[in-house]
């Protein structure tokens, strides 16, 4: 079969208008400490904050259905499907457009971030599902990868970490340029700018949506740390360090838009990954996360001014990040194609 990119297609940015946004009810208790009781509360008010913006489909279990419509209220597509856990972003489809209007999905292969989970066989397959209930043509990639893992400008640029992308838990046997290759077949990207390490005990082994992310081509907004005892200050440092010295695939350099994480908190002997980087861009507006800090004000105020066009909303989202990830990590967007 050919690949997405010889067959015309890339991915959008993230930024560019959407058909709609896809999002997966919370069904395991163990990724949320025993319960997930808090966890639906948190998601369903993401999920109302989108849906205020662009249509929105939440997938559940079956047995979930009445649960999650009651929760998430009118308004609110929601589609049965087998699902082992809540983080679509990573195991759902990524979707990539053509210039004469034609969208297509690639299903990456999901392995729960390096085998973490070994109860993982339904979100294997819940790529494939999403596209077969759209009736889109599916590309099946034949590597590991999550959608949180990178980021594109829409402009031939990706974003990733050498942490996640060249972990052995995924693709042992591929070298880095055997990886881009592969990401340019099935993106339609042209260059590959690679950050070292992400978030301190991030689970998902370093996903870029925890640090950084295109604002639009040329500019990134990156997490910092001002505290040289932190352990995330050198990691953020040299991601900077790098961002500097990189150059995206029209050959212009970054512009770098800092905003400062929050102060550490932790769940369970184990750090969270607070980051303000980690939110959802909807049409016409951002949906960002608050964590109850005193950050949070001015990391609101920061994307207001890089997203003058948009409505930035903040909702709670430390009952999300306990469980692993963020407002980005349970979002999908599927764009909107030329004509629709």
């Amino acid at each position: 079969m050919t690949t997405p990119a010889a067959a015309g297609f890339t991915m959008p940015a993230e930024a560019m208008p959407h058909t709609r946004c896809w999002m997966a009810w919370p069904c395991r208790p163990a990724t949320f400490g025993g319960s997930v009781t808090a966890a639906t509360t948190a998601y369903a008010q993401v999920a109302q904050a989108i849906a205020a913006f662009e249509p929105l489909t939440m997938v559940c279990n079956p047995g979930d259905v009445a649960a999650a419509s009651l929760a998430c209220g009118a308004g609110i597509d929601v589609l049965p499907l087998a699902i082992s856990d809540s983080w679509i972003r990573d195991n759902g489809p990524t979707f990539v457009t053509a210039g004469d209007g034609r969208i297509a999905g690639v299903h990456w292969r999901f392995n729960a971030w390096g085998n973490n989970y070994p109860d993982h066989a339904a979100d294997a397959r819940a790529g494939r599902g999403i596209l077969d209930h759209l009736g889109l043509p599916c590309y099946e990639a034949p590597f590991v990868l999550e959608g949180g893992a990178f980021h594109v400008d829409g402009e031939g640029t990706l974003l990733t970490t050498e942490q996640c992308l060249l972990n052995p838990n995924r693709n042992p046997g591929l070298s880095k340029p055997e990886i881009e290759a592969l990401l340019r077949d099935h993106l339609g990207i042209r260059s590959v700018v690679w950050l070292g390490q992400g978030y301190e005990d991030d689970e998902t082994d370093g996903h870029i949506d925890e640090i950084a992310c295109f604002v639009r081509p040329g500019v990134v907004l990156a997490l910092v740390c001002d505290d040289p005892g932190d352990a995330n200050f050198a990691i953020l440092q040299d991601n900077l360090d790098r961002l500097e010295a990189a150059r995206d695939a029209q050959g212009r350099a970054f512009e770098v838009i800092p905003v400062r994480q929050p102060a550490r908190q932790d769940f369970n002997g184990t750090r969270l990954t607070l980051s303000y980087t980690n939110f959802y861009p909807a049409n016409g507006g951002i949906v960002m996360p608050a964590f109850g800090d005193p950050a949070d004000h001015a990391a609101f105020q920061t994307l207001s001014r890089v997203f003058p066009d948009r409505r930035v909303v903040q909702v709670d989202a430390l009952d999300i990040v306990r469980g692993g990830g963020g407002i980005h990590c349970i979002t999908q967007q599927q764009p909107r194609t030329v004509g629709a």
